[in-house]
């Protein structure tokens, strides 16, 4: 499958080799001196907000981003943007309702809110609806990663996947959330420099340079990004984007533990919001910076051939999945060739990590997994056991994600599947604010079932930036409607 122009050169291996021990080292100094677990899932809640939101901005935008987002503009268009202003407007509403709810008392995850108000057996519940989707996305974060894997070394994807898994696992072990944390920091910077390379170096290849890329690309139709259709279905509208998109986000940056963990290490109320109103800044321009890159790769391809010719289905994948990964392998420079894999490395290993401290932590500290009489010390060692066994979760999930078609619908709608449930039990909880747990666990369970038929029974018909807004929803009606049920039942 390999081509002599993607041979790695000895100073691209010293690149990624160099970066590689350089992450693990950085993020196993950083994170000694654990010796409790709040010391270990929420970083002491001392952590500065800045410092949390590059965090944020790099477990989001992941290796999903840096091969994914190109991948969809090369085969559409630019349209994916529309869905990115939702983003924008959820992290800012949430910066400004959702924030202070979390600092008013010593919680772990958002879902802690839900047992405040509902009880134990509705907490967990959420806690295990977000273990399963939680494991399904990250992995298929994992799976992405492996494409320049695969072309570089032609390795089989499992010594691919154990290789990022462990790799992380090791920082994420020792070091806890604050490893996390900074190591992300520095991930950013590297993967936002491999996009700034792509976007100024590809035109250097296109006859015209910019003038003639942009040309190609309106001629292509590859600058449309508007749809005021309103519609469930794809394609991508603007509808689909500020109300679908927005309420995802109040999922993924408000209830979702991956990035709400973060927000809960921040010293206060408003460095948390700070922290989001950062990624609400950041992430229209790092979601179009990646969207332009594959603009430019399509134009690019136009009067180039693609140097390596993938089948359609490789291992699973869309053939316009490999086409960012290619270009890297086959026409970057020798020593910029390393550094932009590094930048996909640490998109991953951010992605990984990031899912590693969240799993472990709703495990030991929202199911209850650690002795409440137990020492310090030996709470720190359940959250570091269960921190291996999510790893090799990941592992066992990420290696089954290689027959999934397109990574960005994949990843999301897995995470729709449990969203809206745990969207619509965390607002019921602030405005019930005392309830019942049966009727919020049998709301958020019929969401589940709901969103499980849609996705696999009309997928074709309603979107996945539509999925939490659904999911929640029925949440909420069925969640009402079992409360008057148990309600009359008690009146009779």
């Amino acid at each position: 499958m390999l081509a002599s122009a993607t041979s790695l050169h000895s100073i691209d291996w010293m690149v990624i080799g160099s970066y590689l021990a350089g992450i693990i080292a950085l993020g196993v100094w950083l994170g000694k001196g654990q010796k409790t677990t709040r010391d270990y899932f929420l970083g002491g809640r001392d952590l500065p907000w800045w410092g949390v939101a590059f965090s944020i901005v790099a477990t989001e935008t992941s290796a999903l981003t840096f091969i994914g987002v190109p991948a969809m503009a090369y085969g559409g268009n630019l349209m994916f943007i529309q869905v990115v202003i939702g983003y924008v407007i959820g992290r800012v509403a949430l910066a400004v309702v959702m924030v202070p709810f979390y600092f008013r008392n010593e919680v772990y995850s958002p879902y802690a809110l839900i047992g405040n108000a509902f009880g134990s057996g509705a907490h967990k519940t959420a806690a295990v609806l977000f273990l399963i989707a939680g494991t399904l996305a990250a992995g298929v974060r994992v799976f992405v990663t492996c494409i320049p894997l695969q072309l570089m070394l032609d390795w089989p994807v499992l010594p691919a996947i154990l290789l990022f898994v462990g790799l992380s696992l090791i920082y994420t072990y020792v070091g806890g959330l604050k490893a996390v944390v900074w190591t992300d920091a520095v991930q950013f910077f590297l993967f936002l420099a491999g996009g700034l390379f792509a976007l100024f170096y590809i035109p250097t290849l296109i006859d015209g340079g910019w003038g003639g890329a942009i040309e190609l690309a309106r001629a292509g139709g590859k600058l449309e990004w508007l749809n005021t259709d309103l519609a469930l279905g794809s394609p991508y509208n603007i509808w689909m984007g500020v109300l679908g998109a927005g309420v995802f986000v109040l999922f993924t940056h408000g209830i979702d533990q991956l990035v709400a963990q973060r927000v809960l290490a921040c010293r206060s109320v408003a460095d948390g919001r700070k922290a989001l109103l950062f990624c609400a800044a950041v992430i229209l321009p790092m979601m179009l910076l990646f969207l332009m890159v594959g603009v430019l790769l399509w134009a690019h391809y136009q009067q180039t051939p693609i140097p390596i010719e993938i089948p359609e289905n490789s291992l699973g994948k869309k053939q316009t999945d490999y086409v960012f990964p290619i270009f890297m392998l086959a026409e970057a420079p020798v020593g910029v060739k390393g550094l932009l894999l590094v930048g996909i490395f640490a998109a991953a290993m951010s992605s990984v990590s990031s899912a590693l401290s969240a799993l472990s932590s709703v495990t030991v500290m929202d199911l209850g997994l650690a002795k409440k009489d137990a020492s310090d010390e030996s709470k720190l060692k359940t959250s570091r056991a269960w921190t291996l066994f999510w790893g090799a979760m990941l592992i066992v999930v990420a290696f089954a994600s290689r027959e999934v078609k397109s990574v960005m619908d994949a990843a999301f709608s897995l995470v729709g599947l449990t969203s809206g449930g745990l969207l619509g039990g965390v607002l019921l909880s602030q405005t019930l604010k005392q309830g019942r747990g049966v009727p919020v666990m049998v709301g958020m369970g019929v969401s589940l079932i709901s969103m499980i038929a849609i996705k696999y029974g009309l997928k074709e018909v309603i979107h996945w930036p539509w999925y939490t807004a659904i999911g929640c929803g029925i949440t909420l009606l069925v969640t009402l409607l079992a409360n008057a049920f148990y309600e009359a039942r008690e009146n009779d």
